[in-house]
């Protein structure tokens, strides 16, 4: 049988693709990205990495022995307390107190992901529930990685692109592919389907992610009248 990461990555090859051509990404490449769309990005982020934390707090409690959980908490968790520690040294960059972001308003995307994800931790068998877990870490590590073989020398988003380029990250980003297609293996065929279906739409919700960052997307009719 086809592992399920195979079929998982080449199934969404075109979305992809088009991550990494998104404005955000070739502009952080270049260095030319503009500070405000950055910042946008950083705080919405923020936002997503402490919601995504309790979807992961969550597959770790469901997984099937303790031995995954360990591994699968050991090396998720981990990741996103390093993704914590560079959004942290960005915030104070920008004067902003990290502490100040739980009062951020999540943006329509930040707000759609994190919900479906949520939703998914507390809805889904564990087998989809780290399909649709996977592309965040993933999805980074591969575009990451591209960006750190390309990037403009002294690109001020320098700390970012090592981050997400490092071998450690990596090695995280390889042990929950693997808890993953060890969750694909003992599958029915219809959760199969589904942990395929997981996959595509969290790499969807992250390009939402990116282009909503990019635009600075938010809320229409922010000002509403209200009638007594």
């Amino acid at each position: 049988m086809v592992r399920f990461s195979d079929q998982a990555w080449e199934s969404t090859a075109s979305l992809r693709e088009a991550i990494h051509g998104l404005p955000f990404n070739t502009e952080l490449t270049a260095g030319s990205l503009s500070l405000d769309r950055f910042q946008t990005y950083i705080v919405q982020d923020a936002i997503y990495l402490g919601q995504f934390s309790r979807a992961l707090a969550v597959a770790a409690a469901k997984a099937p022995d303790t031995s995954t959980m360990q591994s699968f908490a050991q090396s998720a968790l981990g990741a996103i307390a390093v993704e914590q520690a560079l959004h942290a040294r960005f915030l104070r960059d920008f004067g902003m107190d990290p502490a100040s972001v739980a009062d951020a308003e999540p943006s329509p995307d930040c707000l759609a992901y994190t919900s479906y994800l949520i939703a998914a931790a507390y809805h889904d068998p564990w087998e989809v529930l780290v399909a649709a877990l996977l592309p965040c870490f993933w999805l980074y590590w591969d575009v990451g990685c591209a960006i750190a073989r390309s990037a403009a020398p002294q690109n001020p988003y320098k700390a970012w692109i090592d981050t997400y380029s490092d071998e450690r990250f990596g090695d995280a980003v390889l042990t929950v592919i693997a808890i993953t297609d060890r969750a694909a293996d003992t599958a029915s065929a219809m959760t199969r389907t589904r942990m395929l279906a997981a996959f595509a739409r969290a790499c969807q919700y992250e390009w939402l992610f990116w282009d909503g960052a990019y635009q600075r997307r938010g809320w229409p009719f922010t000002s509403l009248n209200h009638r007594d």
